[in-house]
């Protein structure tokens, strides 16, 4: 009997709790027990050829497009899964992410990104196609390809209206899959040449003033039942990518019983349910102690990526992830990436690459590691410096020791990191001396506008009226509300 893989794709990572009720339902009479998400925020669920049949069946009855073993129509990905308790004072709303999920009424072939420049939790660029929102025009979308099986990327001048990206993405797959020698895995592929082939008139579109902006790489801690405004999200991962038919099957009437509408599969192949309201906190805990569900991993651990069906980098990744707690490594600002086959696409500022020594008649011998990283160690750049090559795998803990050294002497010797990441750095400057500080009345924590809160992706400078009204207290979870303005003179400063 062969084994299969079902993939089910959600758009935007968005899932209907009835819909993956239905899902689940077929496959566990197909006596499927576990599923897994994937790293384009789709459904994964493995069963067996004598098994597929009755899978497939259901799934058809059910009017749910799926694919076995393949995936000629990759997920579209969207940053959805953090609004609102990742991403603040955007103009990129729920119903914006909607409008154009739903005017894209055809399945694209190439890889299409959809996501908000203010975050770092959903990647930007591991796209074909990639939309991202303006900073300074709003409903404006910055267009950035990357051209199929190669690291060739081109930002477009122009900035495309919200009504019109799914015709441009249409126009655009078009074009690149009907000139497969020019645009797809040709490193000379050009993007001057294809947007000379495109018929822009009926598209709403003005010219982008400077190029995309986005936020240092800060991953948020996605898991774990959390306070926002005034009700609670719930994140979930799970170590060995397997999620319990069972456990989903409940939770999915759980979000239905509680009016929760959605769930949210991330591209960290974990899930996210938002709108929890306080009252129903208790019975989501009761759900995640009656599986043992177990939550607050370190953050060492959360920060990989690793290609999705791949048992090879899981274990690689687990292995990696014991040495970092060993030697309590600290990893926060890096995202590291497990890569053992040749086009997968993987998201990092520092990638693990397997390779052979020797290839002999289709035997591949004496596996390899190499340790890259990023431009400037920022995950959305794919030119690749190699670090460390050669490893054998004893040595790689060393070596990934090593390169998260040299990341955070990077981060310290660029005015990036100096503007942007070391808030502590500026206690005692002249910045302080503003009247900009906000305490929360139930522990006392200061938000400073000039600092900005980095631990939740909040730069320098952010006024606290412009913070989102979901903003809360980090410490203790204080509604935005509960904060009141105070005087350096009522903490006692005293400037030195």
């Amino acid at each position: 009997m062969q084994p299969l893989t079902v993939i089910i794709n959600f758009p935007g990572g968005i899932i209907s709790p009835g819909n993956l009720y239905n899902i689940l339902v077929a496959a566990t009479r197909a006596k499927i027990q576990y599923v897994r998400f994937g790293l384009r925020q789709q459904l994964y669920l493995d069963t067996i050829s004598y098994n597929a049949a009755t899978f497939t069946g259901e799934l058809s009855r059910l009017a749910i497009d799926y694919e076995i073993d393949q995936s000629q129509y990759p997920n579209i990905v969207s940053s959805y899964p953090g609004e609102e308790i990742f991403i603040r004072n955007s103009w990129l709303t729920e119903g914006v992410y909607q409008d154009v999920l739903a005017a894209i009424d055809f399945k694209p072939s190439l890889k299409v990104n959809i996501c908000d420049h203010s975050q770092s939790f959903t990647p930007m660029l591991t796209g074909n196609i990639n939309w991202i929102a303006s900073a300074a025009a709003e409903h404006y979308w910055h267009l950035i390809i990357r051209f199929p099986k190669t690291n060739v990327v081109y930002e477009w001048d122009q900035l495309c209206y919200t009504n019109s990206i799914s015709r441009l993405t249409r126009q655009i797959e078009a074009l690149i899959t009907s000139q497969p020698a020019d645009f797809i895995d040709n490193i000379q592929a050009s993007g001057a040449e294809l947007f000379s082939l495109m018929q822009t008139d009926d598209y709403i579109l003005k010219k982008a003033t400077q190029p995309v902006s986005t936020v240092p790489f800060n991953l948020p801690y996605y898991e774990g039942l959390n306070r926002y405004n005034n009700k609670y999200w719930l994140g979930i991962y799970r170590r060995d990518e397997l999620f319990k038919v069972a456990f989903l099957k409940k939770l999915c009437l759980l979000c239905t019983d509680t009016k929760v509408g959605q769930i949210c599969c991330t591209s960290w192949k974990s899930i996210v349910i938002k709108g929890i309201a306080e009252q129903d906190k208790i019975r989501w805990n009761n759900l995640l102690e009656e599986f043992n569900i177990n939550m607050r991993h370190a953050a060492n651990e959360l920060n990989f990526q690793v290609e999705d069906n791949c048992m090879e980098g899981l274990q690689l990744k687990n292995y990696l992830v014991k040495y970092l707690s060993i030697d309590d490594i600290r990893t926060f600002g890096i995202c590291v990436g497990i890569k053992t086959r040749k086009k997968s696409e993987i998201f990092s500022s520092i990638l693990i690459r397997k390779r052979y020594l020797v290839h002999f008649m289709g035997i591949k011998l004496f596996p390899v590691y190499d340790i890259l990283r990023a431009k400037d160690f920022n995950p959305n750049e794919r030119t690749e410096e190699i670090f460390s090559s050669g490893n054998l795998k004893a040595m790689l803990p060393e070596q990934l020791r090593r390169v998260i050294m040299k990341f955070y002497t990077f981060r310290k010797e660029t005015s990036q990191y100096k503007k942007a990441v070391s808030p502590t750095a500026k206690v005692n400057t002249p910045l302080l001396q503003e009247e900009n500080l906000y305490q929360c009345s139930r522990c006392f924590t200061i938000y400073n506008e000039a600092i900005g809160e980095m631990e939740s992706n909040i730069p320098p400078h952010t006024a606290f009226q412009q913070l989102g009204e979901s903003y809360c207290c980090p410490v203790c979870e204080g509604t935005k509300d509960e904060f009141i303005k105070i005087s350096h003179s009522a903490l006692a400063y005293t400037p030195s």
